[in-house]
């Protein structure tokens, strides 16, 4: 498997990142973003573009490849639906509709999240834009598209996320967190488990395109 991972350095990149580095069958992994990456492998390569919505310049080194784990993602709070839209629905599009012309043959995985409205007419603007995002991606003419909706995940092998509040909120509930996951294992997932669930739904598919952290647990114990 040759696979590409958009948000490497946010907290579920790096377990998909750490995952596909594992696993004996991805011989090829290529990170894409603004800044280079600081890991190594050789297997692992960083494309750096400074514009993830102008791809055009490194379509030749985008194609061949069967997987896309899309785990770039910011939070809502502070934005309009309009400035929001433009970092979730416009950048996610503008990359998806790219690799879907280059890749006919690949599977996407696009990480959304718990609660997302694929009505596109709740009360919530963030569930709304990722609702309008998750639709759009199932149009595009790729093998398969997975979106997946995780709500509480505990970092491990010491990913953490970007975002500052999301941080100290890790900070506070970090020693309950194994806990909640004896009491709620298939509500409470793992950045590993994620991450094997994102490469598992890559090799064998799932039975639906929209995977709540249940059905993410159980790709991941798939593998």
């Amino acid at each position: 498997m040759k696979a590409l991972i958009f948000g490497a350095t946010g907290m579920v990149g790096q377990g998909v990142l750490r995952e596909s580095l594992l696993a004996a069958d991805v011989e090829q992994v290529v990170v894409v973003g603004r800044t280079a990456i600081e890991a190594t492998d050789t297997k692992l390569q960083s494309l750096v573009v400074p514009d993830l919505t102008r791809l055009g310049a490194v379509e030749a080194q985008l194609q061949g490849f069967d997987a896309c784990f899309f785990c770039l993602g910011v939070s809502s709070s502070g934005m309009d639906e309009a400035q929001y839209s433009r970092l979730t629905y416009d950048l996610t599009l503008a990359v998806a509709e790219v690799l879907a012309r280059l890749n006919p043959g690949m599977t996407f995985v696009y990480v959304s999240g718990a609660g997302t409205d694929s009505t596109e007419k709740g009360k919530s603007m963030w569930a709304r834009v990722k609702g309008r995002t998750e639709n759009a991606l199932l149009r595009l003419p790729f093998k398969a598209v997975y979106l997946f909706r995780p709500g509480v995940i505990q970092p491990l092998n010491g990913a953490r996320s970007k975002t500052s509040a999301y941080r100290w909120t890790y900070l506070v509930m970090g020693p309950l967190l194994p806990l909640l996951r004896n009491l709620f294992p298939r509500q409470v997932l793992t950045t590993v488990s994620v991450g094997q669930a994102m490469l598992g739904v890559a090799r064998h598919g799932a039975a639906g395109a929209v995977l709540e952290a249940p059905a993410i647990q159980a790709a991941a114990l798939r593998g």
